[in-house]
């Protein structure tokens, strides 16, 4: 039966869920991968531990949804995958080494409960996985990658740096989706960041990034880039964005979340009639609300754009005076003081609007589920996978 066989496929997906303690699992899996394919260590970063997360949640639901007999988006998933690896120097020879590593590691996990019906469940499976990513990665023709010089880094706060740089050749994408950014710091690490601008045909490009508590690449960026780094980029993904003939839009952008919104934004100033943009635009203090000098100029040229500055304190700390001031002239809407999703759904459920939020983990969680205990339609809301 192989992929019809729901009852296989279910076994092979609790192998592999984190939840069910698959550590052991995924571990002697890149063991063994690296032990028969020592070309492939080099591709990985020096800690596994991250990697072998992603990739138990990776699995789990791809598993998942073989179960649930949905194909399109696994594939899609896979394909994804597949052309976005070109970037670590992934070749075909590898594929066949993961193929062979997976199925002897599944194979002997699953030793006391291993028939036919899980043989042929496990090779199908792992022959599709493997063979999308494969097909995917060598019908991708262009450069997996774009190098670029930094040339500006700028201090925008204590947590926050406003990084440019010269790309070697232009790179397309769409406003609003990200790339994965290595920096030389911590090379075979690579971050997802959001442009802060749309595409320059001269390969100018512009990233904002914070540095998270505990993040060795953001704390590296903010902390020690300099004028001249050479830093690598993946070609883009994500699908956020703005349909100008959709109604009118909510945005709700949590401190550098505000990048692909603000990409967004200047993308629809090429056009002289949008529908009303709302900008909620918070952080925790009010020297956290690095950019609304930009918004302010921008909304006081389009009348369709309203900003609204969120902060949860209503004073700035003491060492927000080492930063620059962020005091936009008159002109916006006055601060408003609280928590992000408190602070949005005040004016209501926005459930006639095209909703888009950007920021953290938690703080999209929780503007999304604010708005929803409103009565906000689920369907209206965009943001990008939390895991970004």
């Amino acid at each position: 039966m192989g992929l019809d066989d729901r009852n296989a496929l279910r076994v092979l997906r609790d192998a592999v869920d984190p939840a069910l303690g698959s550590e052991d699992l995924i571990r002697r899996f890149y063991t063994h991968w690296f032990a028969t394919d020592p070309s492939v260590r080099d591709l990985f970063p020096p800690d596994m531990a991250q990697q072998r997360g992603v990739f138990a949640q990776a699995m789990t639901w791809l598993f998942g949804e073989l179960v649930a007999q949905r194909a399109d988006e696994p594939v899609a998933f896979l394909a994804q995958l597949g052309r976005d690896h070109r970037k670590y120097g992934v070749t075909q020879r590898h594929y066949d080494s993961m193929q062979s590593a997976l199925l002897s590691t599944l194979r002997d996990h699953l030793t006391e409960s291993w028939d036919d019906k899980i043989a042929e469940a496990t090779h199908d499976a792992v022959a599709l996985f493997i063979g999308v990513m494969r097909g995917a990665a060598d019908a991708e023709k262009g450069p997996p990658y774009c190098d670029g010089t930094v040339v500006e880094h700028i201090r925008a706060t204590r947590d926050v740096s406003v990084v440019r740089l010269q790309l070697d050749r232009p790179l397309p994408y769409h406003p609003g989706q990200y790339v994965t950014v290595q920096v030389p710091q911590w090379p075979r690490r690579w971050r997802f960041l959001s442009p802060s601008i749309p595409a320059d045909p001269d390969g100018a490009i512009e990233f904002h990034i914070r540095s998270v508590t505990g993040g060795m690449v953001s704390t590296a960026i903010v902390g020690e880039t300099r004028p001249g780094d050479r830093w690598r980029l993946s070609n883009p993904h994500g699908g956020l964005h703005v349909d100008r003939d959709g109604g009118d839009v909510l945005m709700v952008a949590g401190s550098t979340g505000l990048t692909p919104l603000r990409a967004l934004i200047m993308d629809l100033t090429r056009w002289g009639e949008n529908p009303r943009v709302h900008l909620f635009f918070g952080g925790r203090y009010p020297s956290d609300l690095y950019d609304l000098k930009t918004l302010w100029q921008i909304a006081s040229q389009n009348p369709w754009l309203s900003v609204t500055p969120v902060s949860e304190y209503n004073v700035d700390p003491p060492w927000a005076g080492d930063y620059p001031d962020v005091t936009p002239p008159r002109g916006l809407h006055v601060r408003q003081t609280g928590r992000l999703p408190e602070v949005v759904t005040r004016y209501g459920n926005w459930g006639d609007r095209q909703i888009l939020v950007c920021g953290g983990p938690e703080m999209v969680e929780a503007t999304k589920a604010a708005l929803l205990a409103k009565g906000t339609p689920a369907d209206r809301i965009q943001h990008d996978p939390l895991s970004n």
